[in-house]
């Protein structure tokens, strides 16, 4: 490529199911990223790595990455689907109740939050409330002496280990408006905020069949929530992919890169590259439909349909708004004019498995896996491009673009 020669697009990859299994390398992705760099290991395109993961920080998944694919991978390239939690300034002062596993105390700080405490630490300060197992139950029978300040906020990373545990005190949380110490009497609704990331319902490892992801845990919550309250569950926001507060983030990262390598030619394409149809495809596509409605100017249909597939249930459009206008004022506009998504066919996605939206109705029904939030519109899950594996959906945008690295 010759070095006057300045892109105009970047990627958006996945890594379950595109550049790895579980902890098993895919033998495409190194092939794909040798495509992506120069002889000193700098890309020559600017790329983002989004993924629903969040139970690390991004200096760990930077490392894995690296060592996965063979090139310098710098955790600015990282977006794990609690990243956008770094915008919400309104909540970093306050004292968050955080659900999940890993270091949950340490990306909590480094997003930002000041006052957060794990499901452990209100267990610790509250023994009488986890009662299910009973290995764990407390020996000797009393009422805590703590004077825990109120929760005003819940934050789900994703998927907990001991999943009755965390559904049982996160529901206390909001059934007693975030005094879990209190009885349910005086519930307020709607519940203290709620911030969801990772609405995946499956994700894809080394087992034959796709496993259990956060969003199965989610559908627990709010299906409990809904049984003793008789009232939906309402999330303050939804992260992670197909929200389109996630591609909104990423493209920002994507234009700091093309800042910092100092290309002056603003990126205008993204290519998102996924193994589900609904949440990679789903989420790139439902980006792609914003951008045209942003770009054209035209009138509001498209982004009313955008808001429409988003889900209504548990937010308004005055509350989209305000989201909007945050992301507007937090990451600048965005600049691209197109976001597309390319499919492979080495993770969740089964070819010969899929039913085929013709169906009609059974499909709504029986097959959509997205969150409850998220309206089946089967226009999001067509992908732009269908491929067999990385390699070949890198070759194929090399090749849309007319780019010819050396």
């Amino acid at each position: 490529m010759s070095p006057h020669v300045q892109p105009t697009f970047g990627f958006l990859f996945d890594i379950d199911g595109v550049l790895v299994r579980g902890k098993t390398p895919l033998p495409a992705a190194k092939v794909a990223f040798q495509k992506l760099v120069n002889s000193q290991g700098h890309f020559l395109v600017p790329v983002v790595f989004v993924t629903n993961a969040g139970n690390c920080l991004r200096q760990k998944k930077a490392d894995q990455l690296s060592h996965i694919l063979g090139v310098p991978i710098s955790q600015d390239q990282v977006m794990l689907s609690h990243s956008p939690l770094r915008m919400f300034k309104r909540y970093h002062d306050k004292c968050v109740l955080v659900s999940g596993q890993g270091p949950l105390l340490d990306i909590a700080n480094c997003l930002g939050f000041c006052r957060p405490i794990t499901i452990d630490m209100l267990r610790e300060m509250y023994p009488l409330l986890d009662m299910v197992d009973h290995d764990r139950r407390p020996k000797i029978l009393h009422s805590p002496a703590v004077d825990l300040p109120k929760i005003e906020a819940v934050v789900l990373f994703g998927e907990p280990v001991r999943w009755e545990t965390n559904l049982q005190l996160i529901i206390d949380v909001l059934l007693t408006s975030g005094y879990p110490g209190n009885p349910y009497h005086h519930a307020k609704y709607p519940h203290i905020p709620v911030l969801a990331c990772n609405m995946d319902l499956m994700w894809v490892a080394e087992a034959q069949s796709p496993r259990f992801g956060h969003g199965t845990f989610m559908v627990c919550l709010e299906n409990i929530y809904k049984k003793i309250t008789g009232k939906e569950l309402k999330y303050e926001a939804l992260m992670g992919k197909p929200s389109e507060l996630t591609y909104h983030y990423a493209e920002y990262l994507i234009r700091t890169q093309a800042a910092e390598r100092q290309w002056k030619k603003p990126v205008q394409s993204l290519y998102a590259i996924g193994d589900n149809l609904m949440t990679d495809i789903y989420g790139a596509n439902l980006y792609n439909r914003y951008l045209e409605e942003k770009n054209s100017r035209k009138g509001s249909k498209a982004l009313v349909q955008a808001k429409v597939a988003a889900g209504t249930r548990s937010t308004t459009v005055s509350q989209d708004d305000e989201i909007s206008n945050t992301w507007e004022s937090e990451l600048a506009s965005a600049t691209a004019t197109s976001c597309r998504s390319i499919l492979v066919c080495t993770g969740v996605y089964n070819p010969h498995a899929e039913v085929s939206p013709e169906t009609g109705e059974s499909v709504t029904e029986t097959v959509f896996h997205g969150h409850r939030d998220f309206r089946f519109d089967p226009a999001l899950i067509e992908p732009d491009h269908i491929v067999p594996d990385v390699a070949a959906a890198v070759d194929l945008i090399f090749q849309l673009e007319n780019f010819a690295p050396n």
